[in-house]
C-alpha cells in the first residue's frame, strides 16, 4: 500500500481484505468507479499514516474504514454536485458489468482478476436505482445506504454525517420513500432479458414498429457523452421518437455490434466497434415494457468494459 508511514510495517491482509466491502460501499455512495477507488484509496491512507500505537487502539478496523470512507463520500458527494452542474448534457452513473467480466485493471480475461475489486451487483446497484439516489441530498443518500443497505445502526450514522440518530432516522425515511415512490414492483429477470432481446433484434433489423410495441408509451431515453462522445443533449422521450433515434443509430453505426451483456446487475446492451465497447445501454422495464434507456458512451465511464470482451 502507498503513502504508509516509517515503521508501519507491510499492508496488512485483514486490512486489505476490507476492500471489497468499501468499494461496494462507496460506489453506492457515489454512483462512480474512479471516484469510489479514489475515496478508498484515501482511507487506506489515512490509516497506514497513521502510528502503529493509534492503530493498535482501534478496536475494529473494519468498522473505522467504513466510517472513513463514508465520511470521504459524502464531502465528494458534496463536490461532485458543482461539477455535475457544469457537466456537458446528462449525468448518468457510471455502469459496472459483471464481476467475472471485471477487473479494475479493465482485462477480464487476463486471469488478473482481484476480487477485492469487484463490485458486488445487487438491487441497489441497478441503473434505476443508482437514478433515484441522484435526486437525494448527499445526507439522505448517506443515510440510506448506510442504514438500509449496509445496516449501519444511527447512532454511527450521526457520528458520520454530524447529525442526530432522530435525523438521520428522518434521512433515511425520506431517502426510502423516494425509492418506493420511484420503483414499482421488478419485472423478473428472466422476463427483463426477454424484451431487451426482443429490443435487440427489432433494433438490428430497424423495425421501427415492433420497437415502439417494446417501449412504454411515455419512455425516456437520456444519453451521457459527457461533452466527449456524441450524444443527445436532451432526453428523448415518447416511444415514436425514441424507436426511430434508435433505428436511424443502427443506419448510420453499420460497424457497430450490439451484445447482450449484464449492466449493473440487469440485462442490458452493448454497442461495440473494432471489438471495443463505446456504448453500454441501462434499461428500466415496468409491467412489460422498457421506461427508461440510459446510454452511457463518455469514454472516461467505460474503462471497465473496453478491453477483454470478446464476441458471443
Amino acid at each position: 500500500m502507498e503513502n504508509r508511514s516509517e515503521g508501519s510495517g507491510p499492508p496488512d491482509p485483514a486490512i486489505m481484505s476490507e476492500r471489497r466491502k468499501l468499494i461496494n460501499l462507496a460506489y453506492r455512495l457515489l454512483g462512480s468507479l474512479s471516484d469510489a477507488e479514489d475515496a478508498v484509496q484515501e482511507a487506506y491512507t489515512r490509516w497506514y499514516t497513521m502510528s502503529e500505537e493509534q492503530q493498535a487502539s482501534i478496536e475494529t478496523p473494519g468498522a473505522w474504514l467504513s466510517k472513513v470512507t463514508s465520511r470521504i463520500c459524502l464531502d465528494m458527494l458534496g463536490s461532485a454536485r458543482a461539477r455535475r452542474e457544469r457537466y456537458v448534457g446528462a449525468w448518468i452513473p457510471e455502469p459496472v458489468p459483471e464481476p467475472t467480466e471485471w477487473s479494475r485493471q479493465g482485462r477480464p480475461s487476463d486471469g488478473t482478476v482481484d476480487p477485492a475489486d469487484r463490485v458486488t451487483l445487487d438491487e441497489s446497484i441497478s441503473m434505476a436505482f443508482l437514478i433515484v439516489l441522484e435526486a437525494m441530498t448527499p445526507a439522505e443518500r448517506v443515510a440510506f445506504i448506510l442504514h438500509d443497505v449496509f445496516h449501519f445502526p444511527f447512532a454511527d450514522i450521526a457520528e458520520i454525517t454530524g447529525r442526530t440518530p432522530g435525523a438521520c432516522r428522518q434521512l433515511a425515511f425520506s431517502a426510502r420513500r423516494r425509492v418506493d415512490a420511484a420503483q414499482p414492483s421488478a419485472t423478473p429477470t428472466v422476463e427483463q432479458a426477454r424484451i431487451v432481446r426482443d429490443f435487440k433484434q427489432a433494433w438490428e433489423a430497424m423495425d421501427i414498429q415492433a420497437l415502439v410495441g417494446l417501449l412504454d408509451p411515455d419512455a425516456v431515453a437520456v444519453g451521457d457523452g459527457g461533452g466527449i462522445a456524441r450524444a443527445a443533449l436532451e432526453p428523448l422521450t415518447g416511444s415514436g421518437q425514441i424507436a426511430r433515434a434508435y433505428a436511424e443509430f443502427v443506419r448510420l453505426a453499420t460497424d457497430a455490434t450490439i451484445l447482450e451483456r449484464t449492466v449493473n446487475g440487469q440485462p442490458g446492451l452493448v454497442a461495440q466497434q473494432d471489438g471495443r465497447t463505446v456504448t453500454v445501454f441501462a434499461f428500466d422495464i415496468v409491467a412489460g415494457k422498457i421506461r427508461h434507456i440510459w446510454a452511457v458512451r463518455n469514454p472516461e465511464k467505460l474503462r471497465s468494459w473496453t478491453e477483454g470482451w470478446t464476441e458471443g
